[in-house]
């Protein structure tokens, strides 16, 4: 999580084909304007919202500790894949690696589209879908004021505004460097940003596919690691993986909103096929919230 209808198309020619030259300028499309952001290694990559887009990528190396590892061929899965960022990290620091990028929302599809094109070497590969039990169409609630919020379950926050501001609180005074001065926010600007950040939402539509299909579609036989991080939705992505493909997943780290006991859930999920070395933790500033990370691996 990063607390700060129609098709979508960027207009690629306004998309460098090198990788590092920046766009010409910015340009509107529905739910945002494009922006190009320069990340804390100077890398640069296309985004809908930049100070959003710095704390995620600040997020890649905390999917990649507690045992977490990613060996040379693996297959990454990421489920709630936002503009990229974990992806192209993934293909870009691991060559062998191929990376299945699944993000519902189109506005912000399309970010990973091209970020995908511009930083993956053809290894990233991005569908515009969620994932799930049963094929289908799930309803989209698309936040363009915070587009990492955006999710298929906007009344998880129904009743939970203090979480929620909780979670801008804590965001903030663990920025990322470059955004320290976020760090310097008086109190009552994180109620502020928490009310703005769920205002105007945007309805979208999206085809809905289980994960054996995806895989199928795509020639993979094994996963090395499967990440969920999809605001509210990990439930049905759980439920829906059958059960002759467990065996052939490696490892798991999946964002978790415990409620009504869904953390526990999770865990007895993932016992039951065989992840039994298990470490459950709250990202720093999320403390005292219900957002958790669950990293799983088999015993």
């Amino acid at each position: 999580m990063a607390c700060f209808g129609e098709a979508f198309q960027v207009d690629r020619s306004l998309l460098s084909s090198r990788v590092n030259e920046p766009m010409s300028k910015e340009h509107e499309v529905r739910g945002g304007v494009v922006r190009e952001v320069r990340l804390n290694d100077g890398l640069q990559a296309y985004c809908l919202k930049k100070m959003e887009a710095i704390v995620l990528d600040s997020h890649v190396d905390g999917y990649l500790q507690n045992g977490i590892e990613v060996r040379s061929g693996d297959c990454v899965v990421d489920v709630g894949a936002n503009i990229g960022l974990f992806a192209i990290r993934i293909a870009m620091r691991f060559p062998d690696s191929k990376v299945i990028a699944c993000e519902p929302i189109p506005p912000i599809f399309g970010i990973l589209q091209a970020n995908a094109e511009r930083h993956g070497g053809g290894r990233v590969l991005p569908r515009n879908l969620a994932v799930g039990g049963e094929e289908g169409i799930l309803d989209l609630t698309y936040f363009p004021n915070s587009p990492a919020l955006s999710t298929a379950h906007p009344e998880q926050w129904e009743g939970e505004e203090e979480m929620l501001e909780q979670a801008v609180k804590g965001t903030a005074e663990s920025a990322p460097g470059i955004l320290k001065w976020a760090r310097f926010l008086p109190s009552f600007v994180h109620k502020v940003i928490a009310t703005r950040m769920r205002a105007d939402g945007m309805p979208f539509q999206t085809p809905v596919r289980p994960l054996s299909a995806i895989l199928e579609d795509a020639g993979v036989t094994e996963v090395g690691l499967l990440k969920i991080d999809c605001e509210g939705a990990e439930w049905a992505v759980l439920t829906g993986v059958e059960a002759s493909l467990w065996p052939r997943i490696r490892q798991v780290v999946i964002e978790v909103h415990d409620l009504e006991g869904r953390l526990q859930k999770v865990r007895d999920l993932l016992e039951q096929h065989g992840f039994s070395k298990q470490v459950v933790e709250q990202e720093q500033g999320l403390e005292g919230t219900k957002l958790y990370n669950v990293f799983a691996l088999r015993g």
